[in-house]
């Protein structure tokens, strides 16, 4: 955050920091208006329909057009808060100290300042959400005895509590950073921010809602990032920023993922919640139309900020360049895009959307006709929009970096890119095949993909070396040059946080103490029945699996060495608790997270005691495969360490022509002549 001695960013120049404040200002509220009476405008053409359909009566004009409004400038002040932080972290470089350059300095201000915008609009949004709901007037809603009766009735309520906890702890610790890895910790918490929204609304319901979620969660990130990036960008080159060119080539990157990321997701969750028929018919599906049309405008202006504009930044001296003035008007169009968004949430969706719901669909997005079986599990998929695309990008990641060390004449071994393969192909048949589908309805499914999740596939992932990879096929940015990805990731290796995660102790409390508390501490059964669990548990699987192993068998560089007799050690010291955490499972006279799988009703009868017995099995047995893995792993790697040592030893001797071996004998010769 701060060191004990902070360095104070170095000032361009008064001016120049007095007129980016200014125009971060101007632009920030011209955006945060244009979206919020946008979403007014849109709200007003069903908010009848609405009030109709939700059965509550008109809770009158300041809610009704207040909320969207609100949410609008919100929304708006969460994009700049989050691209503000990402333009402080990756598109400008720190100074050599790592405390952050001017622009990042500014951009990470902005960004704590936009937070707690973000994070006021989210409270206002708490009485305004009761009042939508149950039909009061805003007065009402207000008053504190309807305030706390109400929150644990109204689940708006508690995702604008939980967004507003989130902004605000975003923008404390925005406010007083000053490094530049701290400015990792504003990021992920400005995403978090953003999440209790995406899981509610709309796609949170009714048939096919975990695809529809999924898609919504990448939706909103990339559009967030892709927006707020942009504000911070034009600001910068606005104020004539020194690396106002490399702000520009970097974010020009990250628009372009980001606006493929924005199209596949709002395809997707448009085909999920309409049919295509109603695209012409239905207000809904005229507001997909003209946001849809907004996101092509926006990608041509991208495409042509890409060939044009860039190359214009290099020779224009003036900091208000035509880059600058376009990059404000595709700003303008994000905050009627933005406006357009909140109104389509607004909108009811085409009638008959949840008709013929079963129970199990209800609660997990999708049918399940028959009991599992081996071929059920083999073939019948269900793509899962976040680790399955997440295993597809990161094979594709690793092979074109093996592909760079090939074109460039150097070596990577085979065994790690069949390992790194294996391990995503494992990821993807996870979360994707017949076992991700039925891994949600039933105990003994879900520990399969637990113990695949945990055990095996970031063994897998850890062999492959991805970190050795990408150090070894990213250029080097050279002495002078400002830090690039390659420089980002030696800096995380390095850092504190990293150091504390790789200690042993907690690596091993993270990675086996989690089962204990997860099944046997209730934590499982009070959050099973939300989709946000599910995939919570699943990144806390991968990521405790992967730092354990990364510190028991892993090849890639760390913040710590280990000792091989130490890493066995650890290995040896870990898994027993993870067999006793299978008998206990095994040994429960309860059955865990009874309630939710009985109100599953799935088409066909089991035990459910019999199938948690059969996972605490699954748990206990588990632990056979990987141990071997990790036992051959340590052998090489203690063989390959002797051998080092032994040519190290070989190297030294034959420039010294033994001398120790020489000095030795002579200590021998010493002592016997002593006797």
């Amino acid at each position: 955050m701060t060191s004990a001695t902070p360095t104070v960013p170095a000032e361009p120049g008064r001016d120049a920091m007095r007129e980016q404040r200014g125009a971060a200002a101007g632009l920030s509220w011209a955006l945060g208006w244009l979206a919020g009476i946008v979403a007014i405008l849109v709200t007003a053409m069903s908010a009848a329909t609405a009030v109709q359909l939700a059965g509550v009566p008109d809770p009158g004009w300041l809610t009704t057009y207040g909320l969207p409004a609100v949410t609008a400038i919100g929304e708006v002040s969460a994009a700049i808060a989050l691209g503000s932080a990402v333009f402080a972290a990756f598109f400008v470089p720190p100074q050599s100290d790592g405390v952050l350059d001017v622009g990042g300095y500014r951009a990470i201000r902005i960004a704590a300042t936009a937070a707690l915008t973000w994070g006021v609009c989210a409270v206002l949004l708490i009485p305004l959400s009761i009042s939508n709901v149950s039909g009061q007037p805003l007065s009402a809603s207000l008053k504190p005895a309807n305030l706390i009766n109400s929150y644990s009735q109204v689940a708006d309520a508690r995702t604008w509590l939980w967004t507003a906890i989130f902004a605000v702890a975003a923008a404390a610790l925005a406010r007083v950073i000053l490094k530049w890895g701290w400015t990792f910790g504003a990021i992920a918490l400005m995403v978090l921010s953003l999440m209790p929204a995406a899981l509610a609304g709309h796609s949170s319901t009714g048939g096919n809602h975990d695809v529809a979620t999924n898609s919504l969660i990448v939706h909103i990130v990339g559009a967030t990032v892709w927006m707020g990036g942009l504000f911070a960008v034009v600001v910068y080159a606005l104020a004539d920023g020194r690396w106002r060119v490399l702000a520009v080539r970097r974010f020009s990157r990250v628009a372009f993922w980001s606006i493929l990321a924005v199209g596949v997701s709002g395809v997707i969750n448009a085909l999920v919640r309409m049919p295509l028929g109603d695209l012409f018919t239905d207000t809904y599906g005229r507001l997909v139309l003209a946001k849809t049309c907004a996101l092509v405008v926006l990608g041509a202006l991208g495409a042509w900020h890409r060939r044009v504009t860039i190359a214009r930044l290099e020779d224009e001296p003036a900091p208000r360049s035509t880059f600058v003035r376009f990059g404000i008007v595709e700003t303008l169009v994000f905050a009627i895009t933005f406006g357009l968004a909140v109104g389509l949430s607004r909108t009811p969706p085409p009638a008959g959307e949840n008709a013929d719901v079963s129970a199990v669909e209800a609660q997990i997005g999708y049918r399940i006709d028959a009991a599992p079986s081996l071929w059920r599990i083999l073939v019948d998929w269900r793509f899962d929009l976040l680790f399955g695309t997440l295993a597809i990008i990161l094979a594709i990641v690793y092979l074109r970096g093996v592909v760079r060390l090939r074109r460039r004449g150097d070596d990577w071994p085979v065994g790690r890119t069949v390992a790194w393969i294996l391990g995503c192909a494992l990821l993807l048949f996870t979360t994707s095949s017949g076992l991700g589908r039925y891994s949600p309805a039933m105990f003994s499914m879900h520990m399969i993909a637990h113990m695949l999740m945990s055990m095996m596939i970031p063994v897998l992932l850890v062999l492959g070396g991805p970190v050795t990879l990408a150090l070894r096929a990213l250029r080097p940015a050279g002495k002078g040059n400002p830090p690039g990805p390659r420089e980002w990731i030696q800096s995380a290796i390095h850092s504190g946080p990293s150091r504390f995660l790789t200690h042993p102790a907690v690596a091993a409390i993270l990675f086996v103490g989690s089962f204990y508390v997860l099944y046997l501490g209730g934590v499982f059964e009070a959050v099973v029945p939300y989709h946000a669990a599910h995939i919570l548990m699943n990144v806390h699987f991968l990521l405790s699996g992967y730092l354990f192993y990364w510190i028991v068998i892993g090849i890639d560089p760390a913040p710590r060495q280990v000792r091989p007799v130490a890493k066995l050690g650890i290995v040896m010291g870990s898994l027993p608790f993870h067999a006793f955490f299978g008998v206990a499972l095994m040994m429960t006279s309860a059955v865990i997270a009874e309630g939710y799988y009985r109100s599953l009703n799935l088409p066909f009868a089991y035990n459910l005691f019999d199938d948690q017995r059969a996972g605490g099995g699954i748990a206990w047995a588990a632990g056979e495969i990987p141990l071997v893995v990790i036992m051959l792993a340590l052998l090489v790697q203690w063989r390959r360490q002797d051998e080092k040592q032994a040519r190290r030893y070989d190297r030294r001797a034959a420039r010294d022509h033994d001398a120790d071996l020489e000095s030795y004998n002579e200590m021998l010769k010493d002592l016997h002549n002593r006797t």
